[in-house]
């Protein structure tokens, strides 16, 4: 009769142990680390892997690019673009721009617009005009538009109400421009301060005539002995312009003094440019010293 209860001891002991050891088995085979993941789990885990590696190297990619750019502006010899370029010559001994897209296009009158060229894009710049009518010269491209509203912001908080009166001329309108201009003045005063056609910068959509009330609106050398004048020569380079025909230059530019035309560049080369005091042709290398 006491046999039983020694068994039952014995099978209850025997129970409990085998419990004890699935429990450790069990745990062991969640905490080992040499357990393979299943075939998606590893495609899975190799695309993350990927992605961001990816992502880091575009990121250090990006950073050297942009390391990359900064020493090549420090260190560029602006005066090398001219010696770089391949372009052709037509029948008129006029040089054809390669590249008349870029913002740092120099037009002048030896170097003239490809036949048909017009600007991808113009948009009308937020200014005032002393007109109504939305014609095509309200119009710029968009980079040098919206330099042209900080612009005219920046005069504004210093007092000035400054006027934008002429941007974007097609070819035809130029060309229509200057056959009135000849006709009315002669061809070599015509010349002198009008351009041919093909070889306006307006043609490009990044230069603008800037007036104000105080000037009639009118264009004159005058302007640059008014307030607004004086601001526009020594704050403009600040928002990426430059007085692109400077008093004394008309040698090199082709053109008399104008104050009042306003080229954009962007910032970085207007500065520089500002601070050499000279043109376009000097600084690009288009002029011989």
């Amino acid at each position: 009769m006491k046999v039983k209860p020694i068994i039952l001891v014995l099978s209850l002991s025997l129970l409990l142990t085998a419990c004890s050891l699935d429990e450790w088995t069990n745990q062991s085979e969640e905490e080992s680390p040499s357990q393979e993941p299943s075939e998606e789990e590893q495609k899975e885990n190799d695309s993350g892997t990927n992605e961001e590696d990816d992502e880091e190297n575009e990121d250090n990619e990006k950073d050297s690019e942009e390391q990359t750019g900064e020493e090549q502006h420090e260190d560029a010899d602006p005066h090398a673009y001219a010696d770089e370029l391949d372009e052709e010559v037509d029948e008129d001994g006029l040089t054809i721009i390669e590249e008349p897209e870029i913002k740092e296009v120099v037009v002048n009158k030896s170097r003239k617009l490809p036949e048909g060229y017009e600007p991808e894009e113009l948009v009308k710049p937020d200014v005032r005009f002393p007109f109504e009518e939305d014609l095509p010269k309200k119009y710029m491209q968009t980079e040098a538009a919206e330099a042209l509203e900080n612009l005219f912001s920046a005069a504004e908080e210093d007092g000035l109400k400054l006027y934008a009166t002429s941007g974007y001329r097609s070819y035809d309108t130029q060309k229509q421009i200057y056959e009135n201009n000849v006709a009315e003045r002669g061809q070599e005063e015509a010349d002198k301060f009008s351009a041919r056609p093909g070889t306006s910068e307006h043609q490009t959509g990044l230069a603008m005539d800037v007036t104000t009330a105080e000037m009639e609106f009118k264009l004159e050398q005058s302007f640059i002995d008014t307030e607004a004048g004086k601001w526009l020569a020594d704050h403009a380079h600040e928002h990426g312009f430059v007085i692109r025909y400077l008093e004394g230059t008309t040698d090199i530019t082709g053109y008399e003094y104008e104050p009042w035309h306003l080229r954009y560049v962007g910032e970085e080369l207007s500065t520089d440019i500002h601070e050499t005091g000279g043109t376009l042709e000097e600084f690009f290398g288009f002029h011989p010293e």
